[in-house]
């Protein structure tokens, strides 16, 4: 019988544990060892069966057991000295508030930044996250927490999550969908000033309105809002608009993605009024979903008398747009028409025209589609700074979107890179990380300083090889353990009988070499790529002297078939009565597991076709617990492989075929498991102790280490991105907006002006009959501009080493300086080229705007090439 009302009863704490409450609804438990030990210590079975969620915890708690715990005066002192743990974590200066009372920071530092993604994880207790986007997004707020970065998340609060995954007996993924009810999850709610729920609205085409309420979640320091649509007042379907993470398409992903930008911004001026906090400098919009915040804050400033192309200046310069896609495919994509009916017609907004709203996401560009409107386009279209998340992605995302800037070369499109970084406290093992802190004086953050201390030996105050195999096969045998029953389950859930699994008891072995691939199961991955030859991968898994064992989980998305075929081929495989002993597929992977299998896998394998990985942060995640990877050169790997710290998989760059492809790449995966990664691991000392190996361990770990973290990665956001964005939103704010307005103009005339632009020739001089290094050559050129001032451009001599094609392909542009003006908008500029290098040399002369406004001469897409 169905219930027709729900609600969730919360405990009473006794007023000695009051502080149990707030040590529950802030998430830094999530990465906080001692926090989540006070918590397990209460009730250790209650506990595991609320896997590891303290709000459930206290919620199962009876009232004698709550007295028992007021009554035990140990208790309540350890709770006193959590919470005053937590408050000085939450008060105190930390990094950023350090930098911020410097003189270099304390003029360009932002007061607050926003930043809005379609999910985020932060801890399996509340899964709104689907895979690599989500977990950075969690990973990004957790470390701006530790860091003391005044950011605040936004997002939407999905009623069913993302969805739990199962097998049936022949190995298809089943999705179901459990409802969250938020009041049991460790959330607050934004009430307005009269204690009722605080809620923002949008307009719906047909006079419909969308409501939401705001979820805020504590992370750390950190608030993360969350937009809830299931609220009194909205009709059916406004409700579900939060229904699913990625569960619809079409018009319900935009109203989705609606509801985060527009919405978003309206829930960020929300919580300012309601508790203070500043308003926010600097919008970082994470993947293209939450594009929308910029037309959102064009209409604000809209209605304070500004035109759209004043508006469009002034936001851009405050928005840092990361993109994290390599594959168009990636990115969403709406009918024009269907975006139409949100911006046009009833729905038309004075001073926001439709036509305004659409070129914004418009593919025109050659190879685009004039139909659709683009999300990313628009992300790039409204972001003053934008980058990838790894060098190579940022490469490969200059290429995709060079269309937008025509005239430049695909190097200098804007888009820079900041390569993706792991939150360490998150995902070490505690064990391991306290022997790091204990033995080597690493904290949680592994600071540069500190990190070779990896290679120092117990002689040197350091970790023994003995110790270290010692604690990575511990870690190795708890992720045995996990495995066996999450084996079981998936069985028992199969149909299976408890007295057809005594088999899962000889599942895994503590002392095999173990390769653990995770992730979600899009093709270009290639989770299956292990099989191509599965003859050969039996070999591997059951050699006599140097057997491996395969870990291996991961979601596909609810509407891609192939990447189920993929997972069901996969599952066939490990069904086998004669390899299920060495290699397992473990359904529903989340936080949760990962947090199990990175820790107990000696390598972590990633097999991606090239260069379709954006970044990827799994192996990282391992090589902090002391992994070793063995990838394809893609994503970060390609920048930080050294030849020490893991194996790099061949590619077949330049093979059309995709099976020969497959075949070439699997082949060079195998020859690399059975030459090399098997005989390191087994190659053992009198002790059994694999010193070649921990070689390796110990080199990634100190290298690797400070490198992958997401307080690194952080760091550079605010260096890089974050502060010369809020700068450049000071700059065109000031004056009651008035330097805004001059940019919107001053663009508007170069746009006018520039087709009177021209290089009209090219003189120089200087170099002899046999130029060498050292020499100068003397460039003069002679250009129209028209109307245009010669302030308004830089000349510029561009000049690098030549291919045979006379393409130039490393190339520097120097400005040229103003010589002589002509008339009818003739001018000459000359300036010197020193011939620094030897070999194939040339040089052109092209005239580009020029703007303290402009954070990149490409950003207007104008160039005049002699």
């Amino acid at each position: 019988m169905r219930a027709i009302r729900r609600f969730t009863v919360r405990t009473l704490l006794p007023a000695e544990l009051r502080d149990l409450d707030e040590l529950a609804h802030n998430l830094r438990w999530s990465w906080h060892a001692p926090t989540r030990d006070l918590f397990a210590g209460i009730d250790p079975e209650a506990w595991a069966s609320t896997h590891g969620d303290p709000v459930a915890l206290l919620g199962a708690l009876g009232p004698e057991r709550l007295a028992e715990l007021a009554a035990d005066g140990a208790f309540v002192e350890r709770v006193r000295a959590a919470a005053a743990d937590l408050r000085h974590y939450l008060d105190d200066a930390l990094w950023y508030q350090q930098r911020a009372a410097s003189d270099e920071g304390s003029d360009s530092l932002p007061a607050a930044i926003a930043y809005f993604s379609p999910e985020f994880g932060i801890t399996s207790v509340l899964p709104q996250y689907s895979g690599g986007l989500g977990i950075l997004a969690g990973d990004h707020l957790k470390s701006a927490s530790d860091l003391g970065v005044p950011i605040v998340g936004v997002g939407l609060l999905y009623g069913a999550g993302y969805f739990k995954q199962s097998l049936t007996r022949d190995g298809w993924q089943v999705e179901t969908y459990p409802l969250l009810d938020p009041d049991g999850l460790p959330l607050t709610l934004l009430r307005d000033d009269d204690g009722t729920p605080a809620r923002v609205s949008l307009a719906l085409p047909g006079g419909r309105t969308l409501h939401a309420h705001v979820w805020v979640a504590a992370v750390g320091r950190v608030p993360l809002l969350l937009l809830d649509s299931n609220v009194p007042g909205n009709d059916e379907a406004a409700r579900k608009v939060t229904d699913r993470l990625y569960g619809g398409g079409g018009e319900h992903r935009l109203q989705q993605e609606l509801l985060l930008g527009v919405g978003g911004v309206r829930a960020l001026r929300l919580w300012s009024r309601l508790t203070g906090a500043p308003e926010p400098e600097v919008y970082h919009t994470n993947e293209g979903h939450a594009g929308f915040l910029g037309v959102e804050r064009i209409r604000e400033l809209v209605e304070q008398g500004l035109t759209f192309d004043e508006a469009l200046e002034a936001v851009r310069a405050a928005t840092v747009f990361t993109t994290h896609t390599p594959v168009p495919a990636g990115i969403d994509r709406f009918g024009r028409d269907l975006v139409t009916q949100y911006f046009g017609g009833d729905m038309a907004v004075d001073g926001l025209p439709v036509e305004r709203v659409l070129a914004l996401g418009a593919e025109d560009y050659d190879g685009g589609d004039p139909t659709v409107f683009n999300m990313a386009v628009m992300g790039l279209r409204l972001g003053g700074r934008a980058n990838g998340v790894s060098l190579l992605h940022g490469e490969v995302s200059r290429g995709m979107f060079e269309g937008l800037w025509p005239g430049f070369d695909a190097r200098e499109v804007p888009i820079t890179s900041v390569t993706n970084g792991v939150h360490s406290p998150t995902w070490v093992d505690p064990a391991f990380a306290a022997l790091e802190a204990d033995r080597l004086g690493l904290d949680e953050l592994t600071a540069d300083a500190a990190s070779s201390g990896w290679l120092r030996g117990a002689g040197d105050g350091g970790v023994s090889d003995g110790e270290l195999w010692a604690i990575r096969r511990e870690m190795r045998g708890r992720l045995v353990d996990e495995a066996r029953r999450r084996v079981r389950k998936s069985w028992r859930e199969r149909g299976a009988t408890p007295a057809e699994l005594g088999w899962v008891d000889d599942v895994l072995s503590p002392d095999v070499l173990t390769i653990g691939f995770a992730r979600r199961v899009p093709t270009y991955k290639r989770l299956t790529l292990m099989l191509r030859d599965p003859e050969r991968l039996k070999a591997l898994l059951l050699h006599p002297e140097r057997p491996v064992q395969l870990v291996v989980a991961g979601k596909s998305h609810p509407a891609d078939d192939q990447g189920k075929r993929l997972i069901q081929q996969l599952v066939r495989f490990t069904d086998d009565p004669e390899v299920r002993h060495r290699i397992v597929f473990l359904p529903n992977y989340d936080i949760a597991m990962a947090q199990s299998l990175y820790p107990g896998c000696d390598v972590w394998l990633n097999n991606p076709l090239r260069p379709l990985e954006a970044s990827g942060t799994s192996g990282m995640k391992s090589a902090l617990n002391g992994g070793l990877n063995l990838s394809i050169l893609d994503g970060w790997w390609d920048e930080w492989f050294d030849g020490e710290n893991g194996w790099a998989i061949p590619t077949a760059d330049g093979v059309e075929d995709a099976d020969r492809r497959d075949d070439l790449e699997a082949a060079a995966l195998y020859d690399l498991v059975e030459q090399q990664v098997a005989p390191r691991f087994y190659d053992r000392d009198t002790d059994g102790v694999p010193g070649r190996w921990l070689e390796m361990v110990r080199h990634t770990l100190a290298t690797l280490g400070p490198k992958v973290q997401a307080t690194r990665m952080v760091g550079e956001y605010v260096t890089r991105l974050y502060a010369p964005a809020a700068a450049a939103g000071r700059t065109l704010a000031a004056d009651g907006l008035a330097p805004a307005r001059e940019l919107a103009h001053w663009k508007e005339s170069v746009r006018s002006g520039w087709s009177r632009v021209r290089v009209d020739h090219v003189d120089s001089s200087g170099i002899g009959e046999v130029p060498q290094v050292g020499d100068r050559l003397t460039v003069r050129a002679y250009v129209s501009l028209g109307d245009l001032r010669p302030e308004d451009v830089q000349v510029q001599v561009v000049h690098g080493r030549v291919s045979e094609a006379d393409v130039i392909e490393e190339f520097t542009a120097e400005p040229l300086a103003l010589a002589e003006t002509y008339e009818a908008g003739r001018h000459a500029f000359a300036g010197d080229v020193v011939l620094d290098a030897s070999g194939p040399f040339g040089y052109t002369v092209r005239v580009v705007p020029t703007h303290t406004g402009l954070p990149s001469v490409a950003e207007l897409g104008l160039v005049a090439n002699a």
